[in-house]
């Protein structure tokens, strides 16, 4: 799989761009539309910016298909939260997929090889990313501003603007840390045209986010006050907070004050608050909910792919239930809870209101969409009730990070060892179950066995358990779930599952690189 030559459409400017395979530098950029030109008209800087958010959410140069940016796989496959959520979530206790396409019945067991397309899929969409984000940093460095005869009050904005860059390609290192290991270092120092780049240690990626996101601070606006969908010092502190948290997994050293202290901060800024109404967060409408930090942005009308809440809204959708009173115009059979996430619920628990229950509570096949329970979490109808813009294409955003989850790691972070408070902690939790009518809980419950549980239950289907359970030792050789090793009882399974393996088409184009134990 290759990323395919492609271009950079900048809405105002066409400036076009190229790569080769993945992260190989030695291909130089291909350009209709020369750097010395394009960044003539002012906007180009902030439309090329827009095309860097725009990677999370679309997959190429015409929405919702038919220009993709990334080769060798059906476009809707490819699309980054897609990837992101099918890798993070498959393979646990909390979803599993009906669908047979080749590779993904091999997440729903943790039975994937170094060729399955979806692992390889996000792989190469995640270093896409990073190529864009580097070359608008090249484009937009000091002496290339100086060249441009560049005013002060565009530099000011061009300022943060590389910012928002920075946080964006860390934030795919850190996607890409958590999932492969160790992977390339590639930064806009990097020398086209020269030799494939080096593999960097998975402690080296941590060292880079980290110092990134630390340096990208004071460029960036005050905690929740950026444009909506854009990052600001809130966004910054939620990812630092997420990378300390999985610091001894990456590195072997535990960061949990960290973690607390980034977690706090995002909480006392008082600039989100818990929304009163849960399903609200997930609904076309989210765009309006105080709890939401960095979202991934969907527009019926503007964004539109078959990734993204498209395949979330979707794929959860099938058998007796009504598409339209999701606002789509049909299910796809696809996604359902495993029963242990079924169970994670007690009875009153508001959180799990929008269950459905279907023939069986337990997937005794995993290609029949009836054998489970439908959980359409994600859905294109507003909180009042009115449907998105487009019965296709949701508007319903993606809560990358939103601030219950600040007030959970906060809580593993202090029972953790990594100070704070635990009676906030316990205030912190009880909150996130008043709001769920779930029943607030005593010091004495809670436990971190409890915070892994109460996480499964507040952030279903939001793209965190995977990393989760690897924190919690239960991912692979200790936890037990259905379908788990590819029995319908489950089995434990082999420690190197933890890690997804590098492509290996990737290793056939740079000799620099090592497999992941293994594989």
């Amino acid at each position: 799989m290759k990323i395919r030559a492609y271009r950079v459409l900048l809405l105002a400017a066409g400036l076009a761009a190229g790569a080769g395979a993945c992260t190989d530098v030695t291909t130089e950029p291909v350009s209709t539309v020369t750097g010395s030109n394009v960044f003539d008209d002012p906007g180009s800087y902030r439309a090329f910016l827009a095309k860097l958010y725009g990677g999370l959410s679309v997959t190429g140069q015409q929405g919702p298909a038919g220009s993709g940016d990334v080769g060798g796989i059906d476009e809707g496959f490819s699309q980054y939260l897609r990837q992101l959520w099918q890798l993070q979530e498959l393979p646990t206790d909390e979803a599993i997929i009906a669908w047979g396409d080749a590779g993904l019945p091999e997440l729903n067991t943790q039975q994937w090889g170094a060729s399955n397309q979806f692992i390889s899929a996000l792989y190469y969409r995640l270093y896409f990313q990073i190529a864009l984000a580097n070359e608008f940093m090249r484009e937009t460095s000091d002496a290339r501003l100086s060249q441009r005869n560049t005013g002060a009050d565009l530099r000011g904005q061009i300022k943060q603007f590389r910012a928002e860059a920075r946080f964006l390609r860390a934030l795919s290192y850190f996607h890409g840390m958590d999932l492969y290991g160790n992977i390339p270092l590639v930064t806009e120092e990097s020398r086209n045209g020269v030799a494939p780049p080096p593999q960097a240690t998975r402690q080296q990626i941590y060292d880079y986010v980290v110092s990134e996101l630390t340096a990208i601070r004071g460029d960036l606006p005050a905690i929740g006050e950026a444009e909506y969908g854009r990052a600001d010092r809130g966004a910054v502190e939620m990812l630092l907070a997420k990378v300390y948290l999985n610091a001894q997994v990456y590195t072997g050293t535990a960061r949990f004050a960290e973690a607390r202290a980034a977690a706090e901060a995002v909480i006392n800024s008082n600039a989100y608050q818990l929304d009163t109404n849960y399903l609200r967060i997930f609904s076309a409408d989210n765009h309006t909910s105080p709890e939401m930090i960095f979202p991934v942005p969907f527009d019926g009308l503007n964004t539109r792919t078959y990734g993204g809440t498209t395949f979330l809204i979707h794929a959860s959708v099938g058998g007796d239930l009504k598409a339209e009173n999701y606002g789509i115009d049909g299910g796809w059979w696809g996604l359902r809870l495993r029963p242990e996430a079924f169970r994670f619920y007690a009875s009153g628990d508001q959180r799990s209101s929008y269950f459905v229950m279907q023939e069986t509570v337990e997937n005794t096949s995993i290609s029949d969409y009836k054998k489970g329970v439908a959980a359409p979490k994600y859905r294109n109808v507003t909180s009042t009730g009115r449907p998105g813009s487009n019965l296709t294409f949701p508007d319903t955003d993606f809560p990358l990070f939103r601030l219950a989850d600040a007030h959970l790691m906060y809580a593993e972070a202090v029972l953790r060892g990594g100070g704070g408070s635990r009676a906030q902690a316990l205030q912190y939790v009880n909150a996130l179950r008043t709001r769920a009518s779930a029943g607030n809980i005593t010091d004495a419950q809670l436990t971190l066995d409890f915070i892994l549980a109460e996480r499964g239950r507040e952030l279903l289907w939001e793209g965190h358990r995977r990393m989760d359970l690897i924190r919690f030792g239960r991912f692979t050789d200790q936890g037990v779930w259905s379908w788990k090793g590819g029995t319908l009882a489950g089995r434990t399974t082999a420690a190197h599952l933890n890690l997804y393996p590098i492509p290996a088409s990737e290793l056939a184009a740079n000799p620099n690189l090592k497999q992941n134990p293994g594989y």
